[in-house]
């Protein structure tokens, strides 16, 4: 299939509901599709991070609402449903790291797993849903440790919290979509991306907001696993695959009905020892050591096979890693000089249309 663009015609007007609006990933996408003209109607809670993508980007000024209460609140996240009336949902908020899910295994399974039950049951209750984007992970699936891709199919699995919790959100919304929603004719789906990097990401653990925070500092950063391979893309990346899926689902056809990957390209996917070298190339005096201290367990090897996404959605990477890079920098330089960062991320958003 020739590669398809976000259909900017299609979501004018549309009322949609994003979770996880007050995080990284949820902000990208909330001003994204509050541009293209959806009526975006937000439910998280209060931003995960200070400084955050949702306060330093104005992402509230996009948004026709925007409730701040928990996914594990049936009563809230169910009065804020039908106040919505979305025609399609997005579903982002989640508890994202896997360190942290060693220290809080409970409020992990309660919010990634729980919390896309509450939200599917809330969806029961209202008409005029037509499409559901459940946005997952890459870890969801028994990582093996091979070097080859994984791809839909693959079996779920999982050795932290983290990664388990996502692979039971995948199971619980099939669960969900054959028990209850298909017959209600609304196409419910999840999503697999890469390790995403990008402007106005803060959160701790992460190797890029971890390279900036030591930047910043002036200080030398430490490394957990130089030898582990991900599959690295620029945030932009998955949120086109999940705006062009929510559009085929609204066709109503089953076809394209449960999990989607939207991973890098194969060469993208790199060492961490590459990324922190690529990032020290374009920072003079940046620097970086490992840690000698034992770390708990993280997959050594992960790479996706996009190649259902490319074939039948149209849909195709557009950013490698080096410019995926570039322009995390360049938000980053742009952020310290006072710059209007909400005019930035649409400018970023603008030339990545711009490259189809």
């Amino acid at each position: 299939m020739e590669e398809v663009d976000v259909n900017r015609g299609f979501w004018s007007g549309k009322r949609v509901l994003l979770t996880g609006h007050t995080g990284f990933k949820g902000g990208w996408l909330a001003l994204w599709l509050s541009e293209l003209g959806a009526h975006v109607h937000g439910y998280a809670l209060q931003p995960p991070t200070t400084p955050s993508l949702f306060e330093t980007a104005g992402v509230a000024r996009s948004l026709r609402t925007s409730t701040i209460a928990d996914v594990c609140d049936l009563a809230a996240l169910t009065a804020a449903v039908g106040e919505a009336k979305p025609e399609i949902v997005f579903h982002l908020a989640a508890q994202p790291l896997v360190r942290e899910s060693y220290r809080s295994p409970v409020e992990t399974y309660a919010t990634n797993v729980m919390g896309t039950v509450h939200l599917l049951e809330a969806l029961r209750s209202i008409d005029g849903v037509r499409a559901v984007v459940n946005v997952t992970t890459d870890k969801c699936y028994e990582n093996d440790g091979r070097p080859s891709p994984y791809v839909e199919n693959d079996p779920m699995g999982g050795h932290d919290p983290y990664s388990s919790s996502k692979g039971c959100a995948e199971l619980v919304t099939a669960a969900y979509r054959r028990s209850f929603l298909s017959e209600r004719n609304v196409r419910v789906t999840t999503a697999r991306a890469g390790n995403v990097i990008g402007g106005g990401d803060w959160a701790p653990d992460r190797l890029v907001p971890d390279f900036l925070r030591s930047l910043d500092a002036g200080q030398a950063l430490i490394i957990r696993s130089p030898d582990a391979t991900r599959p690295w893309q620029h945030v932009l990346e998955p949120l086109s695959g999940y705006l062009m899926l929510a559009e085929r689902l609204c066709t109503g056809k089953a076809e394209f009905d449960g999990a989607w990957n939207f991973g890098p390209a194969l060469e993208d996917a790199k060492p961490v020892r590459w990324i922190v070298e690529r990032l020290c190339a374009g920072v003079p005096g940046a620097s970086w050591r490992v840690d000698p201290a034992p770390q708990p367990h993280e997959a050594h090897a992960l790479t996706l096979d996009s190649t259902k996404a490319r074939e039948r959605l149209g849909w195709r990477p557009r950013w490698g890693i080096g410019p995926a890079i570039d322009r995390t920098l360049q938000w980053h330089h742009a952020w310290r000089s006072g710059a209007d960062m909400r005019e930035v991320c649409l400018r970023q958003i603008a030339e990545y249309e711009a490259a189809a």
